[in-house]
């Protein structure tokens, strides 16, 4: 995945795929984050909660929408990210990653840039949109370690 070299208002950045999403990759986030609702893993509790299956949990997608900033602009970019859950993310779901440059500012640090982001199903709708903040470069030089 490549950046545009230049980012600007409009600026759209390449999409970033995941998935499909397996019940196994639920199972593990779970495990991962602590949250042990069966809904997300027990099929029989979330057909008696009225659903056709288990989905999945809301913060592996926004997990993946902060994943694709990382690897776009690197692990220090990300300064601010907020998402919205919208739809369920099923097993079977292949996810597309989506951003678009909202504004660019000059600060103290460098650039940054504001970014709209949506993670949506590939059979339905947005499943999380949300927006970041992220710097583009930095004015300040590196640290360098001392012998």
């Amino acid at each position: 995945m490549s950046v545009p070299a230049r980012f600007s208002a409009g600026s759209v950045l390449p999409e970033r795929r995941f998935g499909p999403q397996t019940h196994t990759d639920i199972v593990r986030y779970q495990g991962a984050s602590g949250d042990f609702n069966p809904i997300h893993h027990d099929l029989e509790f979330a057909r008696s909660a009225g659903m056709p299956g288990v989905f999945s949990v809301g913060m592996l997608q926004a997990g993946y929408l902060a994943t694709y900033c990382v690897d776009l602009l690197g692990p220090t970019s990300v300064r601010r990210l907020a998402v919205r859950f919208a739809e369920q993310v099923w097993p079977g779901d292949e996810l597309v990653c989506r951003g678009t440059v909202t504004a660019v500012t000059s600060t103290d640090d460098g650039a940054t840039a504001e970014i709209d982001l949506t993670i949506s199903r590939g059979t339905g709708g947005v499943a999380v949109s949300g927006s970041a903040t992220v710097l583009l470069e930095s004015s300040a030089e590196p640290e360098r370690p001392t012998a």
